[in-house]
Order: C-alpha cells, then sequence, then structure tokens
C-alpha cells in the first residue's frame, strides 16, 4: 500500500484541435478541424480523422533506456512519456452528391475504426463518413530507389558515399526505404 500513497509523475496534457503549428491570430481552416480520433488496442498506433476527409496515422515512439535513465536522473517523472510520431496520411473521403436526395455529403470523417491486424503484419482500418464506408489496408512496403538505374558504378558508389551509404556492395537500384503505403 506504500506505493499508492506515493505521487505519480506530474502529467502534461497539451489539447489543440487541428495538426500542425499556428501563429497567434491565425484562422483554422474548417477542413483542418479534427473530427474523429481512434487507438489501436495495443496503443500503438493512433489515426486521426478531420473534415476535409484526411486520414493521419501515426505510430507510438519508445524512448531509448539511456534517454529514459538520464531524464530520471534530471529529477523527470518516472513513468516514461507517451509520444507519436507521424507515419502517413492519405484522403479517404471526397465531398459528393446526391442526386436522389440532392443532398451534398460532406468529406468530413465522422468514425474511424481499427480492424484485426493481418497474417502479413497489414493493420486495417475502416473510415466513414455520412453515407459511405471505406476500409484500408495500411502496410509498410520497400520502396526502390529509380535515380541510380542508368549510372555506372563509379557514380553510384559516389552518390552513396555523399548520402552516408558507404561503398558500391548493392546492384543497381538496390536501395531500399520502408515506407507505409494504403
Amino acid at each position: 500500500m506504500a506505493a499508492a500513497s506515493e505521487p505519480l509523475g506530474q502529467l502534461d496534457w497539451n489539447f489543440s484541435q487541428v495538426f500542425g503549428e499556428r501563429t497567434p491570430g491565425e484562422e483554422v481552416q474548417d477542413a483542418d478541424i479534427i473530427s474523429a480520433v481512434e487507438f489501436d488496442k495495443t496503443g500503438e498506433h493512433l489515426a486521426t480523422g478531420d473534415r476535409g476527409g484526411r486520414v493521419v496515422l501515426f505510430e507510438r515512439m519508445h524512448p531509448s533506456k539511456a534517454a529514459l535513465d538520464a531524464m530520471r536522473a534530471r529529477g523527470g517523472p518516472s513513468i516514461p512519456p507517451v509520444e507519436y510520431r507521424y507515419l502517413t496520411e492519405f484522403q479517404s473521403h471526397e465531398p459528393e452528391f446526391d442526386y436522389l436526395k440532392s443532398l451534398e455529403i460532406e468529406e468530413k470523417i465522422n468514425t474511424l475504426r481499427w480492424c484485426h491486424q493481418g497474417a502479413n503484419g497489414a493493420r486495417f482500418l475502416v473510415s466513414t463518413n455520412d453515407k459511405t464506408i471505406k476500409l484500408w489496408k495500411v502496410f509498410e512496403k520497400q520502396m526502390q530507389h529509380v535515380s541510380d538505374f542508368n549510372l555506372d558504378a563509379s557514380v553510384k558508389a559516389a552518390h552513396r558515399a555523399s548520402l552516408g551509404g558507404g561503398g558500391d556492395h548493392h546492384g543497381a537500384g538496390d536501395d531500399h526505404h520502408h515506407n507505409p503505403l494504403m
């Protein structure tokens, strides 16, 4: 019971209904206002939707042990901070017009829901507006650098060295990067 009487670390909460930095007096566009927020069941991923029909995905960052030790040494909270970094974004819904009802359908995201994770590591996300339900498959895919295909080996080696990639140990176009795609 002694642990119950110890104060937990002070949490610093910030709230913003829109993404990005705003200067004082800057007008917020209606399309930028967040209209839906959903964490997956593990808390590792966060999806947000806005009135402009965009979905923005984030993934949880885990601080290194050295960073946690340094924070505790400075007298910081014993509970590590929870931070999310930008993963990707996409346009989920567009404005539509229902000709049968003579009604304009807003692109605003009403609901987001994470679904069961697939066997290949893909995640599924459902987004809805007033009329349409969409199922999105979110996964990471290796992308190749196409810029190296027409270069001779010495130019490729110099280019990789300038990027910090080292010598010519890759074949043409073998520079792989991970990017989340829909």
